[in-house]
């Protein structure tokens, strides 16, 4: 009874540290979303190692129990969620600007430019983290790991099987397991991939949009200023073109409109533009 109370009192700090690092993670999202931006942190979760994991790890790793806080960099973890690849060294800096403020970044392991042979991809920052006990400060390490959705469904069912077999999984499971590394990997790209053109498309329409606005407002402004012709010459151009996705035309177009603008070729002669 007195063995479970001091491993419960050990990891006491580790608990409190997982769950602080967990609300500040939740907290850095929320923000983004409150100013209705993108947040690269889909979610975060953490964990306390339990006690038969770490005794386990201990024995083969032959960590002295004596030097298991200093030695054990993974008795408190999180997890931080991406939705892409991208998004993960975002969080990454994010992590790196906030070092020597809530905790420090001792080092980073990059696994997913440098995969494990058993194609294992994600990003681990060990920090020193500051927990306040009532004996006063202590500093605990936490291993901090983010990846994506697809790379944390690989690593979960690898996980799994470690256990199953006891870190034994037979030859012709471990080949299925890369070939699977592969295909998420793959996911991941071509949902990156995806990704991007969608915004890319999007910033086009956006530009598209604001250009068509300007066109409509400077002809009502021709049609003001008793410029009818010109304004029906104009409306008459952009209704031909009104459904293209040709940005050159559309610009074009709107140059011309304002040259046509009394205020324009003031401004031209003035050089005030």
């Amino acid at each position: 009874m007195n063995v479970i109370k001091e491993w419960k009192t050990l990891l006491i700090p580790y608990e409190q540290a997982v769950e602080e690092l967990k609300v500040k993670f939740k907290a850095i999202r929320n923000q983004y979303r409150e100013l209705n931006e993108y947040s690269p942190i889909e979610f975060a979760m953490g964990r306390v190692k339990k006690i038969s994991s770490i005794i386990e790890k201990a024995e083969r790793r032959s960590i002295p129990m004596e030097q298991l806080e200093e030695q054990m960099e993974d008795i408190a973890g999180i997890r931080i969620m991406c939705q892409f690849v991208d998004d993960i060294y975002e969080v990454v800096n994010l992590i790196r600007e906030r070092s020597g403020k809530d905790f420090t970044v001792l080092y980073e392991k990059d696994y997913i430019k440098n995969p494990k042979d058993s194609g294992y991809k994600s990003y681990h920052i060990i920090i020193k983290y500051p927990v306040q006990t009532a004996l006063g400060t202590k500093e605990i390490l936490a291993e901090l790991q983010i990846r994506t959705l697809a790379m944390n469904f690989w690593a979960t069912i690898e996980h799994s099987l470690n256990y199953k077999y006891k870190s034994h999984i037979p030859d012709e499971i471990i080949e299925r397991l890369k070939n699977s590394a592969i295909a998420a990997t793959r996911l991941d790209e071509e949902m990156m991939e995806i990704s991007r053109e969608v915004v890319n498309a999007q910033l086009m329409f956006e530009e598209k949009s604001n250009t068509i606005r300007d066109i409509i407002t400077n002809i009502q402004l021709l049609f003001t200023q008793g410029k009818e012709i010109e304004a029906l010459d104009f409306q008459q151009r952009f209704d031909n073109i009104k459904n293209n996705d040709n940005m050159f035309e559309f610009e074009l177009l709107l140059t011309e409109i304002k040259k046509s603008l009394p205020r324009y070729n003031h401004f031209e002669k003035g050089k005030l533009i």
